[in-house]
Formats: C-alpha cells, structure tokens, sequence
C-alpha cells in the first residue's frame, strides 16, 4: 500500500473510527443507564435529554412514593403518628436521596434527617396545590425540592407530610455516566492509536529497521543476506531497491576477487614464462663473455637466439600492457578503410616466413573480390590473426603441421577462418577458451607458456569492430577459429 494512501486511511481512522466507537458506546451505556434508572427509581424517560432537565428528574424522582403516601393518607391518616411506620417510610426515602417532615398543626412530630431546612422554609398548609410530579423548590445551601401532602388526623387536625429531595444528591447514575463516558473515550483513543501505531510499525518501521540492519551488515563487509519485501508501497520499494543494490554490491565484490585472483594468476604466469628466455639470455650472454662462442658462427648463433629471446619477452610484456588497457577499456584503435584482399596477402607473406622456418605448412585462400574493403585498425587486427596462428602453432602436436586460412564473403561481413591440426579442444572446454585465464588444461600451457589472455584479447579487439568470433574443434583433430567483420559500404546520397 502507497505511503499516500496509508496516511490517508490512518488519517480517516483517527478522526471516524473514535467517533463512531464513542457513539456506538454512548447510545449502549444511555439504553443500559436509562434500564437501570426506571428499574431503580421508577423514572421513565426516553432519552437523557429529559434526564437531564433537572426540574422533571426531581418531579420524578419520588413520584411513586408520593403517591403511596397520599394512598396512605386517604385510608389512615393517624399512621403518620407512628414512629415505626415513619422510619420504614424514611428509610426508604433515604435510597432516593430524600427524607420525610411530617407536621401537625403547627408541630414538627417527625423530622427525617437532620438537615439546615428551617420550618418557615415549608409551605404553610393547603398553601399550594400539588401533586406527584411537581413541588416547592427551596434555593439555598441545600438546594431541595419538597413536595407536600395536605391531610386532616381523625381529630380534624391539620395535618402535613413533606417529602424532601436534596437536588445536589440526585440520581447519582447522570453522574456515573459523564464518568462512563469519559472512561471509554480514553479507551477508545488508546485503543485506536494502539492499532495505528500496529499498523504503522508493520508497513513503515519494520522495514526501516530491516533497511538499518542491512546498513549495518553492509558496513561490517557481509553481504550474504536478503532484505526482504512485503507489499508495494514507497517503502518497499526503497528496500528493493536496497535489495538490488546490495546484489550489485555482492556481485561487483566477487567480480573484484576474481580480478585480483586473474591478475595475481597472471603476474604468476608471465614471471613463469619471462623466466625461461631470461635464463637463456643470460647463459648466451655468459657464454660470449666466457669466450664459449668462439667461432663466427657460434656467437652469430648465441646473438640469434638472445634476440629471440629478448623478443619473446618483448611479446609478454606488450600482452601485459594490452591486457591492463583492456581491463580499463582504454585500446587505443587506429581505425581506416582496407583492402580486405590487399591487408590480409601483406600478412599472409609475413606469417609465411614465420611459419617456413618453423616448418609449419601453410595455405591460404581469399574468396572475396578484390574491391571489397573493411573499417579496421591494421595493427590490432594483425594482432588478432597473429595471436590466433600463434597459438595453433603453440598446440600442433603432428609431425607434419599445417594451417589454413580461409577469407570468405558473408553477406555484409567479410569472415576468416584459421585451421589448424593440432591437439584439438574438448568439447566441455569449447564455450570457455575465449575468458581471460581460462586453462583447459594447465600444466600444458604452463609447459607451452602464455598468459592465458591471448584469445581474450582477440574477442575484445574483434567485438570492439563490431563483429563476434566463436571456434569449432575436434580433439586429436584440430581446431577452427572463426571471426567476421562487417564490410564497409559508401553510402550514396540522392541529389
């Protein structure tokens, strides 16, 4: 869920959600109270509007004992002379929060409560007439209601009995509401902001924690965990995006080990293989100082082979330099238009001469017009075609070598192919030969020597004109090494 819209709902939650909960509350305890209240008192009211018009509460509030007392007072009047009879009737009186003043003549004879009430305070006999739902209010101290009953003893005395009602006493039940009320509004607020904050803390602050234990784990160099992710909103996907992040990391760590483990591999096998035409430049060099080569013909030979040898260095440290430009994308290429025909018998002749003295057969074949052309840098290509011969001479392992080199004409590409009889590759070592440090087999390119990042380089330089090289070979056969690049095509504008 968007941030947007989880907001928005808690927003909504926070200002209906308690308002309808205290409703639904309110109306419960006003039906149970108003129950109570008519159970208790007899009071019937719809409603604590009419609750709570204090007149109709204290009107109402001893209706049904008024009218007791006046039944009373119809049948036996003289029972209001007996103490006995009083005090139940006070007693009772007393649960409403009210107490019973009988008067005779002008005699207080029963006075149920001791309480600040003066006797000029009652009305004076038949002074009003009343009845159940109505009275005498008294403002003062005591704010009281009395309701009167007027009557006559059976020796034609006047006789009258007050029922006397404490107003700030009244319907203690109003009161227990207000504070039932206010008590669920609370446990209301906290139980909504209880399940806000549920809410919150699983949409937004859970993540954030994951997110701050990824930071953590991150800054100590592991990144061997998963951040995971839950929902669609802003916040998962920044840990998606952490997540992704922390992937590139990882990825970008072991991309930075293998590259070391490459360049240590590859400073390991050039110290190897510098060793071998170092040793025997030094020896050919000791043995002319030594005065070993002492014929014209020995020292020409000795001069020779330390400049092969010196050149066969010359070559690993310009592999080296390539190698270090390659892992930098920083090749530098001298592209021109050449005559495919014209470029490739230039470099036929050289590699000719190479091979003649190796005894190494040779054949080649161009099968493209002569007016075709390509878009090339002529050293690196040359670099290409070099480092693919050298190493098919590398692994021929018949007696009678041979390699043959093909220049066909595919559509919009130009493509060679370089065949040799050597020792061949397996099949399960095919799809690797082009990745940098590949050894299909290590102790023998540790015997023949190299880097292991001739063909590499040769899959950069030819990718980096556009084309794309692959190989085919059979083991004990030989192997064929293809490459294409795109010829070069004028094109003619129309005036």
């Amino acid at each position: 869920m968007k941030l947007k819209t989880r907001l928005t709902i808690s927003f909504c939650i926070i200002i209906f959600v308690p308002i309808l909960l205290a409703a639904f509350v309110i109306f419960g305890l006003q039906k149970f109270q108003i129950a109570a209240i008519e159970q208790t008192y007899g009071i019937t009211a719809d409603n604590y509007v009419n609750l709570m018009n204090p007149v109709q509460i204290l009107n109402r509030y001893t209706k049904a004992d008024y009218n007791r007392l006046l039944k009373e007072v119809k049948l036996n009047p003289d029972r209001f002379l007996e103490l006995e009879f009083l005090e139940e009737i006070n007693q009772q009186l007393k649960k409403k929060y009210s107490y019973l003043i009988v008067r005779r003549e002008d005699d207080i004879v029963y006075m149920g409560d001791q309480t600040d009430l003066k006797e000029e305070d009652l009305p004076g006999y038949g002074a009003y007439e009343l009845d159940a739902v109505s009275g005498t209010y008294v403002d003062g101290e005591e704010e009281l209601l009395i309701k009167q009953i007027n009557f006559s003893f059976s020796n034609e005395d006047r006789g009258s009995v007050f029922i006397v009602t404490a107003s700030y006493e009244v319907l203690p039940e109003v009161r227990h509401l207000l504070a039932d009320i206010f008590i669920s509004a609370l446990i209301i607020l906290f139980l909504t902001a209880g399940m806000l904050i549920l809410w919150i803390y699983r949409g937004i602050i859970r993540p954030i924690k994951r997110l701050e234990a990824a930071t953590v784990n991150i800054q100590q160099g592991n990144l061997d965990f998963t951040i995971e992710t839950e929902g669609n909103d802003e916040v998962s996907e920044l840990c998606s995006s952490f997540e992704e992040m922390r992937k590139r990391l990882k990825e970008s760590s072991e991309q930075q080990m293998t590259s070391e483990q490459q360049s240590r591999e590859l400073i390991s096998n050039i110290a190897h293989d510098l060793k071998t035409p170092i040793t025997a430049v030094k020896g050919y060099s000791e043995g002319l100082l030594d005065g070993v080569a002492d014929t014209p013909e020995k020292r020409e030979k000795y001069l020779r082979t330390i400049n092969s040898k010196a050149n066969e260095m010359d070559a690993l440290l310009n592999e080296l330099t390539l190698y270090s430009k390659i892992d930098t994308n920083r090749i530098p290429y001298n592209f021109n238009k050449l005559s495919v025909a014209a470029y490739f018998n230039d470099c036929i002749e050289e590699i000719g001469m190479d091979l003649e003295t190796k005894q190494i057969g040779l054949a080649y074949f161009n099968y493209v017009d002569n007016d075709v052309k390509i878009i090339a840098d002529p050293e690196q290509l040359k670099r290409v075609v070099n480092n693919i011969i050298g190493n098919s001479v590398k692994y021929l392992d018949k007696k009678h070598g041979f390699i043959n080199i093909r220049i066909k004409d595919v559509g919009d590409f130009i493509q060679v192919e370089i065949e040799d009889n050597g020792r061949g590759i397996a099949s399960k070592d095919l799809p690797y030969v082009f990745e940098r440090f590949y050894r299909a087999d290590a102790s023998r390119n540790s015997a023949t020597g190299g880097s292991g990042i001739g063909l590499s380089i040769v899959k950069k330089i030819i990718e980096d004109h556009g084309g794309k090289i692959w190989a085919t070979s059979k083991e004990s056969v030989g192997t064929v090494m293809y490459f294409v690049i795109r010829k070069y095509q004028e094109v003619i504008q129309n005036e």
